[in-house]
């Protein structure tokens, strides 16, 4: 569970209700017909722009994406890719073929490697498996941002219907106020939908997408250096490249290096 995003939702629609009871009643910031239109304009112009399966696709993914914190250690993925790379190098690529892997893109490109696919093979397949995926994340990212740029255009939509029907009934300067406060909450509708929940959940999907794409690049690279039978040693050199600079490990030689320095 990625319990930032429920922390964010509860502060954020916390934060909003908290102001209007504040100030009134909830029930003054309740109006049916100024929600249906925000909300079945954005959905109408979204599905104007995109493809019907693709916006549930992405609302699938966006719910995962924002609910679920599914992430891979990238320093237990190098740890891994050492234990295969020294079976492979000792007794074969056929060695790994009862290799315990839990990432299914890394035990897709080693079952690839184990059943004697040239590299050029197994590179392209998985390079090709690695977009589509990613891919697919980006658009539902997109879908999201259309979203989020559709929510307040139609909040304005709103507010402009009430404000017609408030200036065709101005026989009664009484009911100005109050049918104009109701005008006004379209806008603040398509203002919550898209910046509390269409606009971040396509910032995090972005977010999440790299990382994705940073973890599958170090899968590939493994595999690459699996296949051409690499030493461990220097494996394990070429993935460090993958991790951040504070979280790489210093061998002894760099060790040795800054003592003879100072």
């Amino acid at each position: 569970m990625d319990f930032a995003t429920l922390i964010g939702l509860v502060v954020g629609i916390g934060v909003v209700v908290g102001a209007i009871l504040v100030g009134s009643g909830l029930d003054l910031f309740l109006n049916l017909p100024g929600f249906l239109i925000v909300v079945g304009g954005t959905l109408a112009a979204t599905f104007v722009k995109f493809p019907l399966q693709n916006v549930f696709s992405a609302f699938k993914t966006g719910a995962s994406s924002a609910l679920k914190n599914v992430r891979e250690d990238p320093r237990g993925l190098i740890e891994v890719s050492l234990e295969l790379a020294e079976m492979a190098r000792k007794n074969g690529l056929l060695a790994l073929e009862g290799a315990d892997i839990n990432n299914p893109f890394f035990k897709r490109g080693i079952k690839l490697c184990v059943d004697g696919h040239p590299l050029e093979v197994v590179r392209n397949a998985l390079i090709r498996d690695m977009e589509l995926s990613i891919h697919r994340h980006d658009e539902g990212a997109h879908i999201f941002k259309a979203i989020g740029d559709s929510a307040p255009a139609f909040g304005m939509i709103g507010t402009l219907v009430g404000l017609v029907q408030m200036l065709a009934n101005m026989d009664d300067p009484q009911s100005i106020g109050p049918a104009m406060a109701v005008a006004l909450l379209t806008t603040l509708y398509g203002a919550v939908i898209a910046n509390l929940i269409a606009l971040p959940i396509a910032d995090k999907l972005e977010s999440k997408t790299e990382e994705e794409r940073l973890t599958k690049e170090l899968i590939l690279e493994s595999i690459t250096q699996i296949h051409a039978r690499q030493s461990p040693m220097i494996l394990a050199d070429i993935l460090e490249g993958f991790l951040p600079e504070n979280q790489r490990n210093r061998s002894d030689d760099d060790d040795d290096v800054d003592e003879g320095e100072e």
